[in-house]
């Protein structure tokens, strides 16, 4: 089977009823088939194969990795899909759904130029740190569509980044890339090509898939354990709230809240908080104060406390516990907007978008005893995750987005992370 008939059959509407529930068939059928035929307008027919690399959404640990800790994150619903192929020359050519640009990326020269775009800068990273892990690198040619939020907090970098990795796996590594290493590329690219100082969350929750706990305590091997539970069929939506805000020129802040745990790690002899207790912090309280600042302080207590209440999380959801979930996600998100202080920008009083959005979302959820709210990702702008009963969603959306006006998407956690779609079907074929 070919391209579209590929996609229709039976096999390839199972799939994408896995990947995006029963309910988006139709609706995933008509966008891949958009993406095929913009492909098609641009390149002609060829060889093509479907890819997919989901955004993510973060449920406990927030800025907790780069300081060796633990997190729990599942792949969305929502994703950056391609249609791509092959080609004999060492160049990459796509193009994005939206913009007009030709990206071309020739693979004989990595280094970064000074014309080039944070788009250009990831490939060229990417390509880069293929070759620095032992992998090998060649050409192809795509169109790309993505449906995740940019500079939202549902990690739409990372997600590009992933398809990118995943089709060069395909297409030149034999799929060889599981998502560690995939990872540490993009962490690679973002690192060094982006100036970006970002630690593996972001990459790691995109390209495994479904809901997993992450414990970073050795980054190079993190710990990474499935928790299997789905939301909905429990009775309960995942509602990512855009607040309006973009968080895309928050470099500084972002960078502020690792290098402020690691002052205060470093001013007690050790290289991150993970190799501290609380009680070393208690012991030495005034002098940490005094060398890291109130705020580092706050950030590390923060860290000690968000660890906790990652293996509380995923303890109460083993056992069936979750009320007391959702208690623990309330109580992660209070920690991000006292103690981490990343809701808002230090000093900026008249922007404090998500600071508005879960200050009405917990006057909203007052009146239902099973929810939550907290901001998600990065923070500082960009999104809130609100979670509530299936039957409460239609409600809630009409009423946070007419009083925001903003964009207010319903997601699920999905078990495939970056994957080759047409890899996927063909498998559900010999099933």
């Amino acid at each position: 089977m070919k391209d579209m008939e590929l996609l229709n059959s039976s096999e390839g509407k199972i799939v994408l009823a896995r990947m995006y529930g029963q309910q988006q068939v139709a609706e995933q059928t008509t966008r891949y088939q958009s993406l095929l035929q913009a492909y098609r307008e641009h390149f002609g027919v060829g060889d093509i194969e479907w890819f997919s690399a989901p955004g993510r959404c973060e449920i406990g640990g927030n800025h907790t990795d780069h300081n060796h800790g633990k997190v729990l994150a599942g792949s969305i619903t929502l994703d950056t899909i391609a249609v791509a192929a092959k080609v004999e020359e060492p160049v990459i050519t796509f193009f994005s759904e939206g913009y007009k640009t030709k990206y071309v990326i020739d693979l004989n020269d990595l280094s970064p130029r000074p014309e080039d775009d944070g788009t250009m800068l990831l490939v060229r990273g990417i390509a880069a740190g293929l070759l620095e892990f032992g992998y090998r690198i060649g050409g192809f040619q795509a169109y790309i569509s993505s449906n995740v939020f940019s500079a939202s907090g549902l990690s739409s970098s990372a997600s590009f980044e992933m398809l990118i990795c995943t089709i060069i796996s395909h297409f030149y590594n034999e799929g060889a890339l599981d998502a560690v290493a995939k990872s540490k590329i993009g962490q690679y690219a973002e690192n060094g090509y982006w100036n970006k100082p970002s630690g593996l969350l972001d990459q790691m929750a995109c390209a495994y898939g479904g809901l997993v706990a992450i414990d970073f305590v050795n980054p190079k091997e993190p710990i990474i354990n499935s928790v299997h539970w789905n939301f909905q069929e429990n009775g309960y939506s995942l509602v990512i709230v855009n607040t309006g805000g973009d968080h895309a020129d928050l470099t500084d802040d972002y960078a502020a809240v690792p290098n402020e745990m690691r002052a205060v790690a470093q001013s007690l002899g050790a290289s991150v908080c993970r190799d501290l207790s609380p009680e070393d912090l208690y012991a030495n309280l005034k002098m940490v104060r005094e060398k890291a600042g109130d705020r580092a302080v706050l950030r590390a207590l923060h860290f000690f406390e968000e660890n906790r209440r990652v293996d509380e999380q995923v303890k109460s959801l083993e056992e069936g516990r979750f009320s007391d979930f959702l208690r623990l996600v309330t109580e992660s998100g209070n920690s991000s907007w006292k103690w981490l202080q990343n809701v808002y920008r230090s000093g900026v009083d008249r922007e404090q978008d998500v600071s508005v959005a879960l200050a009405l979302t917990e006057m909203y959820l007052q009146s239902i005893d099973d929810s939550a709210c907290r901001v998600h990702g990065g923070g500082f702008a960009g999104v809130i995750l609100t979670i509530l009963p299936n039957d409460r969603v239609d409600d809630y959306k009409t009423w946070i987005s007419g009083m925001l006006g903003t964009p207010v998407l319903v997601v699920n956690v999905r078990e495939q992370g970056a994957v080759n779609v047409s890899d996927l079907i063909h498998a559900t074929t010999k099933d």
